[in-house]
């Protein structure tokens, strides 16, 4: 095996463990909100705390990487990951496994870095297929930690599903630390420690306004004080990085069209993708005729085509990019998605109509993330390409926390009682969403999918002639 195929094959490894360790924890709430007798509202910080840790670190990661390199800060937050999955595995208390959750979220650092080492090393015409290649597993680790978590969750504990991570990572650092190879050029600069706390503390006060949201409420003075200092911050965050000789990210990055129009479509297209996994999950499980009244286990195997849709056609877009460039790819990915929205709006009575939603759904998702991925990577120097890798991160990760909370807000908002008849009268068993709001979040996601296919319109494209290195992408910037 090459060099080339055998990084490839340890970034996607690594990238799978990743992403099957963040869904199994999904099918285990109930059970640690049990385990730990806390409320609803606290649990769900174990999957926030992962989120808005890896959101607000990215930025710091990348640029710490084009600057003492990349393979070095890639083991790095792989170790990071070692020692918070094997803490959570053993977690005696709820805060005890929320520090190792928020420790987690700096190894997911480690996807930015990996895309920004496959740049490095493939040729250009073939980098988009390389990254097709990592981004798919962002498609086959969430169906597998559905479908293995919850039988994991069910029969050993949601402990164990920690423990078999711990010792992959484990055995994928000792691999990567021996066979991967250093790549770009490190450019010894200055790292600017006060503009990545600012604008990591500023993400961290608007996730946690998004994130409690539905429970503090959007407009209560104690909710608002997160997002307006969240705000303050940014504002003084610009202001710095305008006046300091050596910041995070330069500005003037941002007037290469490409760079800009990947990270608006990023923060944009992330509400919209995740606003249907939420939809698919809870529609899934809710009890006929609200829902399909499916179990944990089938409503995982129902999510399976989204890991086959990003299989099949991750690898697909990844080789024809070269040849038709990123805009019709990005186009067609957002026509897709918006598709999958009409669908489930109109025709969700039955498991195959969800199913082919889902089917589109995850085609327009891989068709959006390759263009995206491979804009970043290619329009940015070598020595902000990590950091730019970790901006684009931060936005679409902002983007993906907003999507579900849209979600079961106006499930929470639009809801019918479950009425069983009893002795000839009425019996209310509870209330769950109605289909009126599962009808608003198709509409809300399909205007998030135009919103994306207006803005990658602005995208200035780029092809490879075969069998040359020589490209467009430098007219592109």
């Amino acid at each position: 095996m090459d060099i080339r195929s055998r990084t490839l094959v340890l970034l996607a490894s690594m990238l799978l463990i990743v992403n099957y360790v963040e869904t199994m924890v999904i099918p285990a709430l109930p059970t640690i909100e049990s385990d730990f007798s806390v409320s609803a509202t606290l649990v769900s910080w174990v999957t926030s705390a992962y989120m808005i840790v890896a959101a607000a670190t990215s930025p710091l990661m990348g640029k710490l990487a084009d600057t003492y390199g990349k393979k070095k800060m890639y083991t790095i937050a792989i170790g990071f990951y070692i020692v918070a999955v094997a803490m959570a595995g053993f977690s005696p208390n709820i805060w005890f496994l929320l520090t190792a959750r928020a420790i987690q979220g700096v190894g997911f650092s480690m996807f930015p870095i990996a895309i920004a080492i496959i740049t490095d090393l493939f040729p250009r015409e073939k980098v988009a297929f390389a990254q097709a290649i990592l981004s798919a597993m962002m498609g086959i680790g969430p169906a597998i930690g559905l479908l293995l978590g919850s039988y994991i969750v069910q029969d050993l504990g949601w402990p164990y599903a920690f423990h078999t991570a711990a010792i992959l990572s484990l055995i994928l650092f000792v691999l990567s630390e021996k066979y991967l190879p250093h790549t770009g050029h490190r450019k010894q600069q200055k790292v600017d420690y006060i503009g990545a706390s600012l604008i990591g503390l500023a993400t961290v006060l608007v996730l946690v306004y998004v994130t409690e949201g539905p429970t503090l409420g959007w407009t209560s003075l104690d909710n608002l004080d997160f997002l307006i200092s969240g705000i303050i911050l940014y504002g003084v965050f610009f202001a710095v990085e305008r006046k300091i000789k050596e910041p995070l990210l330069k500005l003037s990055l941002f007037k290469i069209r490409n760079f800009a129009v990947a990270n608006i479509t990023g923060l944009v297209s992330g509400v919209g993708m995740f606003t249907v996994f939420i939809f698919l999950v809870y529609y899934a499980q809710l009890p006929s005729p609200y829902g399909l009244g499916l179990t944990i286990i089938q409503s995982g195997l129902l999510m399976s085509p989204v890991a086959l849709g990003m299989v099949i056609f991750g690898p697909i877009f990844g080789r024809l990019m070269p040849k038709v460039g990123p805009r019709p790819i990005l186009i067609i990915g957002s026509i897709l998605s918006a598709l999958a929205y009409l669908s489930l709006l109109f025709y969700r009575s039955t498991i195959p109509e969800v199913l082919f939603g889902a089917l589109l759904s995850s085609v327009g998702l891989v068709a959006v993330i390759i263009p995206l991925v491979n804009m970043v990577a290619l329009a940015l120097p070598d020595e902000a390409r990590t950091t730019g890798m970790g901006m684009n991160t931060l936005l679409r990760t902002i983007g993906g926390a907003a999507g579900p909370v849209v979600a079961t807000s106006l499930m929470d908002t639009y809801q019918q009682p479950i009425i069983m008849m009893y002795n000839n009268q009425p019996l209310v068993l509870g209330l769950v969403p109605s289909s009126t709001a599962f009808d608003y979040i198709s509409i809300f996601g399909f205007i998030m999918m135009i919103l994306t296919l207006i803005a990658s319109l602005w995208t200035k494209n780029y092809t490879f002639r075969a069998r040359k290195v020589e490209t467009e992408v430098e007219e592109a910037k």
